[in-house]
Order: structure tokens, then sequence, then C-alpha cells
């Protein structure tokens, strides 16, 4: 492993201090995708900033009726919390159903939303990569891709992010906070990740050097509702293949909001507006739920070796869905 500095921030606005000094240094804060890329020489940072110590690790109620998630919150520590189990239950079977328990009590919130893909060209510094370096080219379109991107994917890049909070957080709305040098800010979490297009190695709307300092979700009715679930290839510590984070309010056999995220086919977390659209106001019955994930997969364009997971995904959707129209009904 390649030398580095290593520095522990006492506050936020020297932590950004020290990143801000050197392009080269990154934020520490479980390490649990960092240090693993720093040992196979895929991330090289000069520098090493622990943030793990900030005072970012509180759940706290905002005025609204949301809930804000500090960045240094374990995700443990998210998924156990009562009012996220009571208001966002999707959020805690996201977080459960994502690494083992030990990681769980290391990886913080901030962390997971920056963790980057488990492509295995990423991963391989002897292999050419545009998201490790711009230009090189993309493997994974001709080689192994079974576990790649179906929709909003490019000629440049077709790798999956494999956060599973996210894809709840998308489907609730979340907002993501962040400081830098120059004061605080905010992005919508559908505007965090940027599309792939040509530059697959810009993963995020974040500016240089910001810290990520927390998340907060809005009050969302529908929530309470919610189902997170997770198709992978073994049922112990796995990515998934494909995931559903679904939200219904339903009224006398109606659907009156839905909301659906979907993981493990993008770049980024995707918010199925296109199926949303066709569930709201409609009669909430497995046909209609069918019709909003072909609506939303009309879209996919999957590679010759992943083509499996458009018929998964459409599955996948209508039974998440059908689950939360069952419980309502009763």
């Amino acid at each position: 492993m390649r030398e580095f500095d290593y520095r522990r921030a006492d506050d936020v606005p020297g932590a950004v201090a020290l990143l801000d000094a050197d392009p080269d240094a990154r934020y520490l804060g479980g390490g649990t995708n960092l240090v693993d890329l720093m040992k196979t020489g895929v991330e090289r940072p000069a520098r090493l900033v622990d943030v793990r110590r900030l005072p970012l690790d509180r759940i706290e109620p905002t005025g609204n009726g949301g809930l804000r998630i500090g960045a240094t919150v374990t995700n443990s520590d998210l998924a156990a919390h009562p009012e996220v189990r009571r208001r966002y239950p999707a959020l805690t079977e996201a977080v459960l159903a994502g690494a083992s328990g030990q990681l769980r009590n290391m990886a913080t919130v901030g962390g997971n939303l920056l963790q980057r893909t488990r492509c295995g060209y990423f991963a391989d510094v002897t292999k050419p990569c545009n998201k490790r370096l711009p230009g090189s080219g993309c493997p994974a379109v001709e080689g192994e891709h079974h576990n790649h991107a179906v929709l909003g994917a490019s000629e440049h890049c077709v790798a999956v992010h494999p956060s599973d909070m996210g894809v709840a957080l998308t489907a609730f709305d979340a907002v993501v906070s962040y400081r830098t040098v120059h004061g605080p800010g905010e992005l919508p979490l559908a505007d965090f990740y940027l599309p792939v297009g040509d530059t697959p190695n810009r993963e995020t709307a974040l500016p240089r050097g910001a810290l990520i300092t927390g998340v907060t979700l809005p009050p969302v009715p529908s929530a309470v509702h919610s189902r997170y679930r997770k198709v992978r290839e073994r049922a112990s510590y796995a990515f998934a293949i494909g995931s559903v984070a679904a939200a219904l309010d339903i009224s006398n056999g109606v659907v009156r909001e839905a909301r659906l995220a979907l993981g493990a086919v993008a770049s980024r977390p995707w918010r199925a507006h296109a199926a949303e659209r066709v569930l709201n106001g409609a009669p909430a019955t497995a046909d209609y739920f069918a019709a909003a994930a072909d609506a939303e997969l009309t879209a996919a364009r999957p590679l010759p070796g992943n083509a499996y997971k458009v018929t998964l995904m459409r599955n996948l959707v209508v039974a998440v869905l059908s689950e939360l129209a069952e419980e309502a009904a009763r």
C-alpha cells in the first residue's frame, strides 16, 4: 500500500480545510469501501482526513416532521432507530439487506452514498476502465456484465451503483447536506448522482472537497407503508442483482400515492417516475402493477448477458407492490 498522511479532524470547518489544502486527500469515515480500494491501488490518496469523530452522529426530527440523519451515523444505528423503523420501514430493510453486521457497525451514511461500483473491471487496475481512467474504454460492454446496468447506461460505462440504502432514500426524496470551505450547501438525492454520459468518472454533483454532513428525509406519510426487497445470488452478504424500494398509499382500493425506486439497474439509484405515473390514481391490482413496471422498463437497454434483469425487475416490482396492497386491504 502506498504511504499516506493521516489527520483526524476536530470539527467540520477543520475537516474541509484539510481536504481543500490537498487535492489528493480523501475523507475517511468507516473505511469499508475506501480502504479496500486503497489495497487494490484503485484509490491512492496522499492524505486521509478522519471524520469519524465529528459531531455528525445523531438522528433528529426536523421542524416539518421529517428526520435529519448525520453523515457519521453508522448503518447499524440507522437501521435500529425507532423513528426510522416506524416511519420509513423500507429504509431499515434496505440497510439491513446491505453488507454484514460487522460492516454495518463501521459503515457510515455519508460513506454509503459515496461508495464506488463493484464492477470487476473497475476494481482491477490491470484492466481499462473509463470510470477509473477516462478514455481507456469499458471492457464490460463486451465482457462480463451479467450484473451491470439495463437503464441509463452508455457506451462509456455500464456499471451499477451498489448502495441499498440509496435506493430507499431516493424513493423518499432525501436531500444531502454538505460543507465546503465556501460554506454549506444542499443537493436533492435526485440530482446528487450524475448521469453516466461520456464522463463516468464524474459520479456526483458534489463540489470539490465537499464533506457530506447529513441527509434529510422529508415527511412522507406513504413511507409508513413501504418495503424494500433485494434479489441477490446468495442469501448471505452479497450485492444486489436487482432491488425495489416501494411505498403505497391506498384508499378504497385506489392508489393515492406511489413511490418507487429501483436498485442495481443503473449507475445510480433509479427513481421509477414512469411507473409512478401509471400507479397514481389507478386501482391497486396486479394488472396495473405489471403495467407500471412495463412502463418503466420499456426504456431498458440490456446487454446480451443481463437481459434477464428486465424480467426479474418486472416480477420484483409486481411482487413488492402486491405485498403492500394486500397489507392495505387487511
